[in-house]
């Protein structure tokens, strides 16, 4: 099935069945999660925000929606009338919808931005995913290949391993050890090459040594499989990973890819089994470190109106806002304008939650929005910092009315940075 066909974009295992699968549902949940589960009011504030209802206006698929059909599951499974009829199971039918519903969604977290009760939902949902896995619900051979094609081939695209930096690594060296390390990550090198040939030319530019693991050891980082709930692998690749920086001597692992730097940040300590021997950095706060210190300073004007876009994995993920806006700053000349939703409030591009490809049409129309809005602003350019946006907004372009040029914080910052002169 392509990524456009049929109504049924994450078909359901006709093979699978509730009461084989067996177990509860809250048997996979930490107690905190449980509580947001019946914390829930179904006030639905978080429908104003949420980008799927904004394209598909379908309640179905709503937060509130999906956390009452759970919460129906675990009652099934787990209740007082479960206890009483050993045969009690969960609706099927609920369940198959349940199912298309929880990945539909983009995993953006801005409903649990705006929950009156703080439900964390960004990192809710993944685990419901999970669920769904676990009792044999998705059968979706974009999803479902996933795992295969990482162990095949480093990522989940299933791309050449020997094509992972080849066709865009520009003539910069790199240390076979050093403190600082750069990940490129499976998207970037893949999808967004123009976005990962700028951080390996800014990093050259700063002029302190990086190496980074060769083509064949630098591996998914494990988000994709974490997002979309199959978990199995992600202790095994992360320590792998893990020792293979600290072989090369890592005290700092800079990135560039959202997901990517929320997957360190977050989770590879839990896969780890402890505090990470090396700290995590989003590209943009090494290189605003890197103009704070004055080892790099720019020079060259740029007389445009530049609108940034807040990467959901990054604003809302991680908490990393400021740096880029400060990087952009620096540029001379530079006017930036902001988005009506941005910083914590930003409103996702479509990319999200491991279901671009899958739920094809709704990020289309949310990347649309995006331009739509930066046009009417009369920005120059929509600069992005996420490898998942600048794939999905510059396909959304495509044979869309409006248009502006679209470009990566760091593909745009090296042709402006320039080295401290000792």
């Amino acid at each position: 099935m392509t990524e456009k066909e049929g109504k049924d974009p994450v078909p359901v295992n006709p093979d699978s069945s509730p009461r084989l699968c067996g177990g509860s549902f809250a048997g996979g949940l930490s107690p905190m999660q449980l509580i947001e589960l019946d914390a829930c009011s179904q006030c639905r504030e978080c429908l104003k925000v949420c980008p799927v209802q904004e394209v598909t206006g379908n309640p179905a698929v709503s937060p509130p929606e999906k956390i009452r059909m759970f919460r129906e599951f675990i009652k099934a499974t787990d209740g007082l009338k479960a206890k009483f009829l050993r045969n009690s199971e969960a609706d099927r039918k609920m369940l198959e919808d349940f199912t298309r519903a929880v990945f539909e969604c983009t995993t953006c977290g801005a409903c649990g931005q705006h929950c009156t009760v703080g439900i964390y939902t960004q990192r809710l949902w993944p685990f419901l995913r999970r669920e769904m896995v676990r009792r044999g619900f998705v059968d979706n051979e974009i999803l479902t290949g996933m795992a295969g094609a990482i162990r095949k081939t480093g990522n989940p695209y299933n791309f050449p391993q020997e094509d992972r930096y080849r066709p865009w690594f520009p003539e910069v060296e790199v240390a076979d050890s050093s403190p600082i390390a750069y990940y490129a990550g499976c998207s970037g090198a893949y999808g967004a090459q123009p976005m990962v040939r700028g951080d390996v030319l800014v990093l050259g530019t700063i002029g302190q040594p990086f190496t980074m693991l060769p083509e064949e050891e630098e591996v998914c980082c494990g988000f994709p499989l974490f997002v979309s709930g199959q978990h199995g692998m992600l202790e095994e690749i992360i320590k792998r990973l893990v020792a293979a920086y600290v072989a090369r001597g890592v005290k700092t692992l800079v990135c560039s890819c959202p997901c990517c730097v929320n997957m360190m940040a977050r989770d590879w300590p839990v896969f780890y089994g402890g505090e990470l021997p090396f700290r995590v950095r989003h590209i943009t706060q090494f290189v605003s470190d890197a103009l704070r210190e004055k080892k790099i300073f720019v020079k060259k004007e740029l007389r445009e109106r530049l609108i940034y876009h807040d990467p959901c994995y990054l604003s809302r993920g991680v908490g990393i806002i400021e740096e880029p806006r400060e990087v952009l700053r620096n540029i001379p000349g530079v006017e930036l304008i902001e988005f009506d939703r941005h910083g914590l409030e930003s409103r996702c591009c479509g990319a999200g939650g491991a279901v671009r490809k899958v739920f094809h049409d709704n990020a289309i129309a949310m990347g649309r929005l995006a331009i739509d809005e930066a046009v009417a602003k009369k920005a120059d350019r929509l600069v992005l910092s996420c490898p998942a946006c600048y794939g999905k907004v510059n396909e959304a372009m495509i044979d869309h009315d409006k248009k502006i040029t679209i470009v990566d914080i760091m593909e745009l910052f090296s042709e402006f940075v320039e080295r401290e002169k000792k």
